[in-house]
């Protein structure tokens, strides 16, 4: 096996292929790289079959092209390889599914004795994964090369050939079939994920339509900034997105931007999927590509043929020939930069982006020198040290952001369980609380039914009712979340009366008295009784707690312009904080028992039910109003 590669700038008729010395041979398989567009591929192949019409050809437009040390664009390479050994067959399929075109160029193309498929699509229609899908359904043993065609970045139109077929849309191949022809393939990806992980919410193939609860032009603008999502597909293209496929992490590469704010990747995800934005770890691709490629060394390679991400070399424009030189040395090297690349693995067929794809072949048997010198980019040593120490910072930030994620995920497992078991400990407690609380509370009754009321039982009935308007507040935490507390209609003044006979013999220990006046003696709303009660106990308790000795509290409830409003005004302290009196845990006075959780609660049942809060504090008086809506369609007695 030899192979040949020319470069053709401008017109194939004034390159130096000398067409004479290919006259004779038989198997001969032509590869055409173009960078130049349709028209150019066009009269390309049409010089090239009039000169060698036994050739199989196969060609496709690209995003660059390599020539065995040179990296070249808008340019068209020619790789012509003659085979001993080596029958060549070649198909092509146009307007068919992507699954189905698969399939049946693999079922066209396979043979008993098949050593490899070279395989090109177009770039912007095929689905490459369900291509390739296609292909591994009728066979997953045979290896398989290539990708998919590029059109300089504009991401319009793409076209791929077979022999004088020009299409733009479908596939073509050629497979290599050999009893003595070795192959040897692999893939190098150096691209490194970064940030924290997303989930892909809505999808439809490669078709995403939402990310995060973003569009995905939302997306990467917020990522990656505005004029990097205005420019997608192209910048894009080179920050792909990166999940875990069967323990390997595949890049998936955009590819197209719609007008309702999806976009198309190279390859598929699935609903469900946690990705990360990635970028390329030009440490990593710069090292010596041979050096990874441990298998290699098994044969000496006569040719090799490259199929390399457009992302890579627009990622490092003036190094990326650092990647290719080394197999230049080697043997012949010759491919192009593609939309995606197509790889073979154990029994699957994988559609990869951001890699470069390696075959090496020959028909020799003998093995590869192992002392390939490492290729420098000449007169570049300062920037590819600035590149190298860049990524290297970007890759160590990363871990140490990754390890402090995982610590901070631990110590939220912890609190989060140690929370769960603190709520089911309160749960079970409060549970276990209410029986005594009420066989106390009724035995006490019983008592000054039987003899009457003397002091002690007073105080213990009293301590008792505050007992239970604790009880109260913590059973209405711990259940609010679990429990629906549906609304019922409530005559609002005698149930403030109620709740203040509750709390009568309680404000007469503390040398204070309640006293209720209401302007009408019914007033209906539309509210729940828990959070009615916890809103008036508060108040209520609060008010006994803080009023000055010898001093009345009143309990005014009067209408006004569709509202029912409820005042608790006494004689007490000034408060200093008004804005802080409702914050969970703060107290003006720290000697007065309490934990600073009534009024919060409070507030959150208003803030809930659209009640408004008014408060007035000064020397004389501090007041909490709320305003409670008037049932609709009242018919009160007065």
């Amino acid at each position: 096996m030899k192979t040949f590669n020319y470069s053709v700038k401008n017109s194939i008729k004034n390159s130096n292929i000398d067409f004479e010395k290919f006259k004779n041979e038989k198997n001969i398989l032509i590869q055409i790289f173009c960078g130049q567009g349709k028209e150019n591929l066009k009269k390309t192949v049409l010089t090239l079959l009039k000169e060698l019409p036994q050739a199989v050809l196969i060609g496709t437009t690209t995003d660059g092209e390599i020539k065995d040390k040179k990296i070249t664009t808008s340019n068209t390479i020619i790789s012509i390889s003659i085979f001993e050994n080596t029958l060549i067959k070649k198909y092509y399929v146009e307007n068919q599914d992507s699954f189905d075109t698969g399939f049946t160029l693999a079922k066209e193309l396979i043979t008993p004795n098949t050593k490899l498929l070279i395989l090109f699509t177009d770039g912007t229609t095929t689905n490459g994964e369900n291509f390739l899908k296609g292909i591994e359904s009728f066979n997953n043993k045979i290896p398989i090369c290539g990708g998919m065609a590029g059109d300089n970045g504009e991401f319009t139109q793409t076209f791929i050939c077979s022999q004088n077929k020009i299409l733009k849309s479908g596939a073509v191949g050629v497979s290599l079939n050999s009893d003595s022809l070795k192959i040897h393939n692999d893939y190098r990806f150096n691209w490194s994920s970064i940030g924290i992980e997303h989930t892909i919410d809505k999808i439809e193939d490669n078709r995403v339509y939402s990310i995060n609860g973003m569009s995905p032009i939302d997306f990467y603008s917020k990522y990656l900034g505005e004029d990097v999502a205005l420019a997608l597909p192209a910048t894009g293209i080179e920050f792909p997105l990166i999940v875990e496929k069967d323990g390997i992490p595949t890049a998936r590469a955009l590819i197209a931007k719609h007008k309702d704010g999806s976009v198309s990747f190279a390859g598929n995800l699935k609903e469900g999927d946690k990705v990360k934005l990635g970028f390329g770890n030009a440490e990593m691709i710069m090292q010596n590509p041979i050096k990874s490629f441990d298998t290699l060394y098994n044969i000496k390679p006569q040719s090799f043929f490259l199929y390399s991400c457009m992302a890579r070399r627009r990622y490092m424009p003036d190094l990326i020939q650092v990647e290719v030189e080394p197999f230049a040395r080697i043997a012949p090297t010759s491919g192009f930069f593609t939309y995606a690349e197509f790889y073979h693995n154990g029994s699957k067929n994988l559609l990869l982006n951001q890699t470069l794809t390696v075959v090496a072949l020959t028909e020799e048997n003998t093995k590869i020198d192992k002392k390939v010198k490492k290729a420098e980019p000449e007169k570049k040593d300062a920037y590819a040290r600035t590149i190298r120490a860049l990524t290297h910072l970007i890759r160590q930030s990363t871990k140490d952001y990754d390890k402090q994620t995982t610590k901070l995920n631990e110590e939220k497992l912890y609190t989060h369980n140690l929370l769960a078991a603190q709520k089911q400990f309160l749960r079970h407690t409060i549970h276990e609380t209410n029986t005594p609380l009420s066989t106390i509370m009724g035995n006490i009754e019983l008592y000054e039914m039987e003899f009457g009321k003397n002091r002690y039982l007073s105080n213990i009935e009293v301590a008792m009712k505050n007992l239970f308007s604790i009880y109260d507040d913590l059973s209405y935490l711990i259940k609010k979340d679990q429990i629906i507390y549906a609304n019922q209609r409530i005559d609002l003044t005698d149930y403030a009366r109620s709740r203040i006979d509750f709390f009568s013999q309680v404000a007469i220990n503390a040398k204070s008295k309640l006293i209720f006046e209401s302007s009408k003696r019914v007033k209906y709303i539309n509210f729940n009784e828990t959070k009615l009660q916890r809103i008036i106990d508060n108040n209520l308790t609060n008010a006994i707690k803080y009023t000055f000795e010898n001093e009345d509290i009143y309990i005014l409830l009067y209408e006004e312009e569709g509202f029912y409003k409820l005042q608790f005004s006494s004689h007490s302290t000034l408060i200093q904080e008004p804005k802080k009196i409702f914050e969970e845990y703060y107290r003006e006075e720290k000697l007065k028992e309490g934990f600073g959780l009534g009024l919060n609660l409070v507030k959150k049942i208003c803030d809930e039910e659209g009640i408004k809060i008014d408060l007035e504090s000064n020397s004389h008086f501090t007041t909490f109003t709320y305003y409670f809506k008037k049932e609709n369609n009242e018919n009160s007695a007065t």
